[in-house]
């Protein structure tokens, strides 16, 4: 009888030990998940943007304005390589230490065919924010990139400067705002890091008319990147945009 006693005693012990080491390991995968705080990256981060956004309204301010064939110089192309290139350095000191995958969120979405059907209903919106605010707010005409008209003699340039402008500064933009950006704000919360990399993104193109534009544009695609808890469709939803605002444009000036 007291061995009965003993065993059933040893029993339940190791069953309520395997329950606890169960409960733990549970605690430690749900802090693991947890994104951690990261003050000084996102000083910097914030630094940067906010950097970014007083050289566009200063630049703006000072009353220079783009050549209406900006879009057919190649000296375009190369000062914005060079500027991505130097924004691509500084995005790389502020993830410093850090593995690249999870500060820019470079990682496949769990799911290709959900992150496209997010990726197409995300592009939709957009396009209907855009239409829906065109009649008030143009702002392609106060960015000043879209040509005017087609120049068949300068289509190289041309392509050098759709290169830029649909693969280079989609990558770059999304890498700044949905990949480290977002990165350190998650912490704080989804709608938080959404909302602040929205806003800042669209201060940074250091418009005043089309800002309401670019905010709802950061917005959408920093939603896109917490439901698929990747960048690549941010980056694909961006660089179809700005591809087909070129496209659309000289279409339409042709």
């Amino acid at each position: 009888m007291l061995a009965a006693i003993l065993l059933d005693s040893t029993e339940s012990a190791l069953l309520l030990r395997a329950q606890c080491t169960h409960v733990m390991e549970s605690l430690d995968m749900e802090r693991a998940d947890t994104p951690r705080p990261m003050p000084k990256r996102l000083v910097g981060w914030l630094l940067f943007v906010l950097a970014l956004t007083g050289l566009a309204y200063a630049s703006r301010l000072s009353g220079s304005e783009a050549p209406d064939d900006l879009a057919y110089r190649y000296s375009s192309s190369i000062a914005a390589l060079v500027q991505y290139a130097i924004m691509l350095g500084i995005l790389l000191l502020i993830a410093r230490g850090l593995p690249l995958r999870d500060a820019f969120a470079l990682r496949r979405p769990a799911s290709w065919g959900r992150a496209l059907g997010l990726a197409l209903a995300a592009l939709v919106t957009i396009w209907a924010i855009s239409a829906a605010l065109s009649p008030f707010l143009d702002a392609n005409e106060e960015q000043g990139l879209v040509p005017d008209d087609w120049d068949s003699s300068r289509a190289g340039a041309f392509f050098a400067f759709f290169l830029v402008v649909t693969f280079v500064a989609p990558a770059v933009e999304e890498l700044t705002y949905r990949g480290i950006g977002f990165t350190v704000l998650a912490p704080y919360g989804t709608w938080v890091a959404i909302l602040v990399t929205g806003v800042f993104f669209g201060a940074a193109h250091g418009l005043l008319v089309a800002l309401p534009v670019l905010t709802g544009f950061g917005i959408v695609v920093g939603w896109l990147r917490a439901k698929t808890n990747s960048i690549y469709p941010s980056m694909l939803v961006h660089g179809v945009f700005n591809g087909t605002a070129l496209v659309v444009s000289v279409a339409i000036a042709g």
